[in-house]
């Protein structure tokens, strides 16, 4: 795994001022329950994404640990050689692109191959997006902001069925609250017509601000105007090649990387008995002692 070049970033982004950084990394190496093998350029993106506010960072890099050790679903035994992630990399696509929008956004596509509902495991599948996320961050670096594009051609009332609602409060629960980026595009293309179905499963977990960047597209011509056609894969009416191609880039990066990604698992998560005052669990996160409360369903 080649990491982004650390100078570069801090070039790239001067207002980051690497004194400061120093003292979020000290911070972070000062914290029992955290690996003092956290490196500064991980420590990096959680800063940025803060918008440079250390006491933001000290929180979120908290929440994502926190999250990641708890989240057994979703970021627990990242080991791609595992037959769940075999069946997931079978069953979909997922495409970080090689360039960037006029703004400097950088993109992520997320399709089906394998339509067969039955092949479909929603904690499986976005483990592995996960994974492809956080490599590709890694030797991508910090980014003016990041677009997430999901595909529902092929999607079916099949594969929503298989969406836990615990599980996607928690997905949602990890984007809104934890993720290390600066989300500035959601969007939904080739819309199916049950999408009021995929809403009403993402709605209650959904805060102001993820649903003021949620975007619907049935028209790609529309799609166009926020990612635009150049930057495609041939899917899509762009000059890419197809997204199975480049989904295998990132699959054989996975599978050539299989030790470092473990590595990776284990030094994004906490030791709770090592933290300071009460160890948390599952239940502090979605349960009545957090802010995230559970959902009453009639």
């Amino acid at each position: 795994m080649k990491l982004a070049d650390l100078d570069e970033q801090y070039a790239r982004f001067p207002q980051i001022k690497r004194e400061e950084m120093q003292k979020f990394v000290n911070w972070i190496h000062a914290q029992p329950h955290i690996s003092a093998q956290f490196s500064e350029e991980e420590a990096l993106h959680f800063f940025y994404a803060c918008k440079c506010s250390m006491e933001m960072a000290k929180q979120v890099l908290d929440t994502n640990l926190t999250a990641r050790t708890h989240l057994d679903d979703f970021f627990v035994n990242l080991d791609i050689e595992s037959n769940e992630l075999k069946r997931a990399m079978k069953t979909v696509s997922i495409v970080p692109l090689p360039g960037s929008t006029p703004e400097g956004y950088r993109v992520i596509v997320g399709k089906l191959e394998d339509t067969n509902a039955s092949n479909f495991n929603y904690a499986d599948i976005m483990k592995l997006y996960c994974m492809i996320f956080d490599y590709w961050m890694c030797e991508d670096g910090i980014q003016p902001g990041h677009v997430i594009v999901i595909d529902l051609k092929g999607c079916s009332l099949g594969h929503v069925a298989r969406i836990g609602l615990l599980q996607m409060k928690k997905f949602l629960f990890y984007v809104q609250e934890a993720a290390a980026i600066r989300l500035i595009g959601f969007h939904f293309i080739n819309i199916v017509p049950f999408m009021d179905k995929i809403l009403a499963l993402m709605s209650p977990f959904m805060n102001k601000e993820l649903t003021s960047i949620l975007y619907l597209h049935s028209d790609l011509n529309e799609f166009y105007k926020f990612v635009p056609r150049e930057l495609l894969p041939q899917d899509y009416g762009g000059p890419l090649d197809e997204a199975k191609v480049l989904r295998d880039i990132y699959y054989k990066k996975l599978m050539d990387n299989r030790k470092q990604m473990l590595e990776f698992e284990t030094r994004h998560q906490v030791n709770e008995k090592l933290r300071p005052g009460k160890p948390k669990n599952a239940s502090s996160l979605f349960g009545i002692e957090g802010n995230f409360k559970k959902l009453d369903i009639d």
